[in-house]
Formats: structure tokens, sequence, C-alpha cells
């Protein structure tokens, strides 16, 4: 799927002083994180002064908070759309694979937040972050006993292969300062890497179930 198909993330209907800030925050936290985005930073890239911003959001973690929620609340039915797609298996493993990590590439302060929410704040993640109705995968394992069934792949229960494929797609930005050190790879090395990530894990993937 190409980035230009990929869907656009934004808070939903807002006047366009919070798009300005949604849009300035969501730039800095991608280009810094959390901790290297200051309030004064977005607030000058969105045009307006910091009380204005401090009026919106009273701390940076609210408006951290409200980004990261607007991204997966996008990111969450698009999930679900795939899996419960009528394409064949490859075709929609193969989609998954461009969306996940074209998704994370845009957002790579995401796989971070989701781990300390899930760490720090368990109940408050699945009751005020996660969508209320979340991807059910159970015509994509359907669809993978079939295969198996029929032949056509190897042996592997259908829940192994979706972890398997997620795991394989946001390691490397969960882990990249370690994989950066570990290989050797300088910024555009490891730039260079993970835009190659797609056609490997498909390749990966693809190699290990096929019989």
């Amino acid at each position: 799927m190409d980035n230009q198909h990929q869907p656009e993330i934004t808070p939903g209907n807002t006047d366009s002083t919070e798009q300005r800030i949604f849009d300035a925050a969501h730039e800095l936290f991608v280009l810094k994180g959390l901790d290297g985005a200051k309030m004064q930073e977005i607030a000058d890239k969105a045009g307006i002064n910091k009380a204005l911003l401090h009026y919106y959001y009273r701390s940076k973690e609210k408006l951290y908070e409200m980004v990261a929620k607007a991204v997966i609340g996008r990111a969450v039915p698009v999930i679900q759309n795939l899996l419960e797609s009528d394409d064949p298996l490859e075709e929609k493993i193969s989609r998954f694979i461009d969306f996940y990590i074209d998704m994370v590439s845009r957002n790579p302060f995401i796989p971070l937040f989701v781990i300390n929410e899930l760490n720090k704040h368990p109940d408050r993640f699945f009751e005020t972050i996660l969508p209320k109705e979340l991807p059910r995968p159970h015509a994509f394992f359907r669809q993978v006993e079939a295969e198996v069934a029929k032949g056509n792949l190897r042996p592997i229960k259908p829940q192994h292969l979706l972890v398997n494929v997620v795991s394989l797609c946001i390691f490397p930005f969960v882990a990249k300062p370690m994989i950066r050190i570990v290989l050797g790879l300088d910024q555009q090395e490891i730039k260079a890497f993970l835009a190659e990530r797609k056609e490997a894990v498909k390749a990966f993937v693809f190699q290990a179930i096929r019989t």
C-alpha cells in the first residue's frame, strides 16, 4: 500500500487552531519524542502563544496522549478492514505489512507510547486510548486454517502467524538505537535499513509459511 493511499491522521472535527496544534505537536513528537519536544516549540510551530496552547491542553503529556490516541484511532479500523477483507491470504498479509510499517514509520513514537501506557496505566489505556471496537482477526484465522488444510501452508497456528508478522514489523522501530549500534549503522544507513523492512518482512514470512 503506497503512502499516498494511507489515511490522514487527524484529531477529527476540530477548529482550525486545534488542528494547527495537532499538526505541530505530531510533527515535533515524530522528530523528538515526548521528552525532546517542548511546549514552546509546539506553540511557535502552531502560530499561537504558549498561554493559548495551555488553554487547549494543560500539559505536554495530555497533548501527547491526544496525538497518539488519534493515530491509533485511525489505524485500528484500517487494520480491521484488512484482516476481514476477502483478499487472498498472501495479498492480505502483504497489505497488512505495508500499512503497519508505513504507519509506524510516520509515527515512530507510537510503539513506545503503547508500551509505556501498558506498563504504567493498562486500565486507562484500554478504557480511554484504544477504540471500543478492536480488530477481530477471526476471518484471518479461518483463512489461515483453510490454507493449512489444503496443504498450501506449512502447519502453523494462525495466532502465532499474526503475532510473528506484527513482531517483525514493529521490533526494529522499538529497538532502533540498539539495532543501529549492533549493526554499526549511521543515521542514513538505519533509515535505509528501515525502509527495506516491508519487502524483507514479506520475503521472510512467505518463505516461512509456504509449503
